[in-house]
């Protein structure tokens, strides 16, 4: 007898040992009426929940199960630990495979990120409600989570950030496609700069819905297994007053609204949409170049510790990255988000191919001198040779046939349903 209960002890731990050590969690809350919430819990807090290889195929896998399961009415996302949600893309191993001097395309940069944006693309075109819990820190990577989920909650903790322009990146994972998405050009300003915004922003730049305080988890989970989700059942408009994505809706409206930090976007949206509308790329870079310039701007601009934190990030970051930045926000206004995340791969592609990525990775987080030597200045990327380099980073890369993304261009985009 006691050998037996050592042995289911010994089996226990085991399996508890295989849970955390998984990059990404799955399990189910029961509803009152009989239906299941899913939930998927990113499970390296150490990392800040980096997203990996393994981590976007173990999501994008669970998705395609719980899509065709019945009784899965709708799914949650979070992140194991209270300090982030997903705070980027874990490039460690990019780095690796871009120091071995790997020919373009790079093979791991083609698996990296055509997994990630491949999971993007299964979540925004997702029949069943995808309800994030957006807590703590949120960048890169997360950002496009954040993105391709159709209920977001945000707290007080809530930061979140683009900052490629710290590493020598640009602002992918679907970057391009929700900068442009935000009012009054205050996306390309994130872009550029790489600030931190609070909860707040968030709800003014759709990438959120709802506010609520950082301890209330087990009180909207519980509020979703109380609902009816019977009427949902026997409807997959999501526009039907009875869908289950509008009985998420209603749930999360219910909530109590936690009061967030006041936010920055909407306190300074003026000079941010004068400042981006100043002229080309040279005339914004003139104008945060100069702290006389930002100064006649908008003086209270100028002096906020919030846009002096994003104007020396600015100035040190990437030249390569701000034009890149500058130059897809314009590209892909007219774009779809496949034709956008098609466009981002051949970007990141060449960019794992270029030095100043590589450079950017090695300055903030192998060697951590964080003083990366740029391949050029933005006065060498807006001449005609530097214009010339900035553009063959959209070039496809791949030999005919073997973009990883090309059949979202033709009958197999996940948007021609919507439209044909």
């Amino acid at each position: 007898m006691t050998a037996a209960i050592t042995a289911t002890d010994n089996n226990q731990k085991v399996t508890e040992n295989m849970e955390q050590e998984a990059s990404v969690l799955f399990n189910t809350e029961p509803t009152d009426c009989g239906h299941l919430i899913g939930v998927m819990t990113l499970n390296t807090p150490k990392s800040l929940n980096a997203l990996s290889v393994d981590m976007c195929k173990l999501l994008a896998q669970q998705l395609d199960v719980w899509a065709n399961d019945a009784q899965i009415v709708a799914l949650v996302l979070r992140g194991a630990g209270d300090k982030a949600f997903c705070a980027g893309g874990d490039i460690r191993k990019l780095y690796d495979s871009m120091s071995t001097s790997a020919p373009l395309p790079n093979p791991y940069a083609t698996e990296f990120f055509s997994h990630e944006y491949s999971l993007y693309r299964q979540m925004h075109f997702y029949a069943k409600p995808l309800i994030l819990w957006g807590d703590g820190i949120i960048m890169g990577g997360g950002m496009g989570l954040m993105a391709g989920c159709s209920h977001r909650l945000v707290t007080e903790r809530t930061r979140f950030a683009m900052p490629e322009v710290t590493i020598g990146l640009f602002p992918d994972a679907s970057g391009s496609w929700f900068l442009q998405n935000m009012p009054a050009k205050t996306g390309l300003f994130l872009g550029l700069t790489g600030a931190m915004c609070n909860g707040n922003d968030a709800l003014l730049a759709n990438l959120a819905e709802y506010a609520v305080a950082s301890n209330d988890y087990d009180a909207v989970i519980q509020s979703l297994k109380q609902s009816d989700w019977q009427p949902a059942v026997n409807s997959m408009d999501k526009c039907d007053n009875n869908s289950a994505h509008s009985i998420v809706s209603r749930v999360l409206a219910t909530q109590s609204v936690a009061e967030l930090p006041a936010s920055n976007l909407a306190k300074y949206w003026q000079p941010i949409q004068q400042l981006m509308n100043s002229g080309g790329l040279g005339d914004i870079d003139a104008i945060l170049q100069s702290d006389e310039s930002l100064a006649t701007l908008h003086a209270e601009f100028a002096a906020d510790s919030w846009a002096q934190r994003a104007v020396a990030t600015y100035r040190h970051g990437c030249p390569v990255t701000v034009a890149l930045t500058y130059a897809l926000y314009h590209k892909v206004a007219d774009l779809s988000l496949e034709q956008v995340l098609y466009l981002e791969t051949n970007v990141a592609v060449h960019c794992a191919a270029n030095p100043d990525f590589k450079e950017g990775v090695r300055a903030l987080l192998i060697d951590k001198d964080r003083n990366p030597q740029w391949s050029r200045s933005l006065a060498d990327c807006l001449n005609a040779e530097g214009q010339a380099y900035i553009q063959q980073h959209f070039v496809n890369p791949y030999a005919t046939g073997e973009h990883p993304l090309d059949a979202w261009l033709g009958n197999e985009a996940a948007g021609n349903k919507f439209v044909r």
